[in-house]
């Protein structure tokens, strides 16, 4: 039988309980109105859940601007790395099928990627490394225009509709790593060739591994590497004064001493390779129920022990590796270690990651609360004030 969370969600999101309307809700609209009213996003879909119940639900702004869509509930975004997560799940979901081993080396599965390091040497790199991102990979919206990964044709999985995933591992693997895997951390494209990995491992794509182990147990019947419903999906718009501009087919948008490239085409594109990165689309809702079902231990998807890997620090990993200030990393995303460093009022143990369209989420065990704020705003949506905002809100909402 699914959790009574699940039933709920099934039914459409039903009525929230009356608590629920008395600090958090006027908490959280103040937040999402200021962000609208000031054009810092263009519309969002913001659920909270509280010991498996929905205790906040609400879809505003407008879901494309130019044609006066409003923003539903079960919108359809593109995921970006919010794809990580559920592909790390799917990998777990592997490994206790014992089709995958975290400490195998990597080209047991993929016998051609093997890059090197600047000296020559070709360590071996295992899935347990791709999906803690200690890999020595990189991403080529970290680099400089001219970066190695920039001058080898590197797609990071938003860009370059029509790709071959076996094209992109050959350009990944032809440039050195950056450090000796193991021994660094760095965000990176590890997740896409985690993903080829497991194509192998399970002797399915990738679409139909997710699919079979994570989306289709959960229901999760808007998620996957489509778009289950053109007419739903959001239109996306990156910052911009005075107010966000409408994202071009294909999108350049600066970043530090480089760029982040975008294809819209890409959701629709049949050829464009299953970026276990940033490939998916989906809907707030869906996405509540994956963060949901790993909150309450993992069925029926994952045991406990698949679950621990996901939800705790890896081992291995010290706090000078991680991302930010304050935060480790899991098998598939942040964890925090230090509210007081990282500056929130989140508790010791929360898990955190978003995704470069304008979407972030974060799930605090201790407090038994699970959050989803998605938007068709990039950058702001994912690490603006608009997520820190929402976050704030709860918890000043909740106490």
């Amino acid at each position: 039988m699914r959790p009574a969370f699940l039933a709920v969600l099934a039914l459409g999101l039903a009525a929230l309980p009356a608590a629920a309307q008395t600090g958090l809700q006027p908490r959280l609209d103040a937040a999402i109105d200021a962000a609208l009213a000031q054009s810092r996003i263009v519309g969002a879909v913001v659920l909270v859940a509280r010991d498996g119940q929905l205790v906040y639900r609400r879809a505003a702004g407008l879901a494309d601007r130019e044609a006066g869509t409003p923003m539903r509930e079960d919108s359809i975004f593109r995921l970006s790395s919010m794809t990580k997560p559920i592909t790390s799940a799917a990998a777990l979901a592997l490994v206790e099928q014992g089709r995958l081993s975290l400490d195998a080396p990597v080209t047991r599965y993929l016998p051609a990627f093997h890059p090197a390091l600047a000296d020559g040497r070709q360590p071996d790199i295992t899935p347990r490394q791709l999906m803690t991102h200690t890999a020595g990979l990189s991403y080529a919206f970290t680099q400089a225009d001219r970066g190695p990964y920039r001058r080898a044709g590197v797609s990071d999985g938003l860009d370059q509709p029509g790709l071959a995933l076996e094209e992109n591992l050959r350009r990944i693997a032809a440039v050195s790593l950056s450090y000796m895997p193991g021994q660094g951390w760095a965000y990176s494209v590890a997740t896409d060739v985690l993903g080829a990995a497991m194509q192998v491992a399970g002797g399915a794509p990738l679409p139909a591994l997710v699919q079979r182990l994570v989306t289709g147990p959960l229901g999760m019947a808007d998620t996957g590497f489509g778009v289950a419903d053109p007419a739903r999906l959001a239109a996306p718009y990156v910052d911009a004064a005075p107010r966000p501009a409408r994202m071009a087919e294909e999108e350049k948008l600066r970043l530090g001493h480089g760029h982040i490239a975008f294809s819209l085409r890409r959701a629709f594109d049949p050829l464009a390779f299953p970026s276990g990165g940033a490939g998916m689309q989906g809907s707030a809702p869906d996405f509540l129920r994956f963060l949901e079902t790993l909150r309450q231990g993992g069925a029926p998807i994952l045991k406990p022990e698949s679950v621990a890997l996901l939800t705790q620090h890896a081992e291995g990993l010290v706090p000078a590796d991680s991302p930010t200030a304050g935060w480790g990393f899991s098998l598939g995303f942040s964890i925090l270690l230090d509210p007081k460093a990282a500056a929130t009022p989140q508790s010791p143990g929360t898990w955190q990651w978003g995704g470069v369209y304008g979407h972030s989420w974060f799930v605090d065990p201790a407090q038994r609360l699970v959050v989803v704020a998605m938007t068709n705003t990039t950058i702001e949506g994912m690490a603006g004030d608009f997520p820190r905002a929402v976050r704030d809100a709860v918890y000043e909402g909740l106490r």
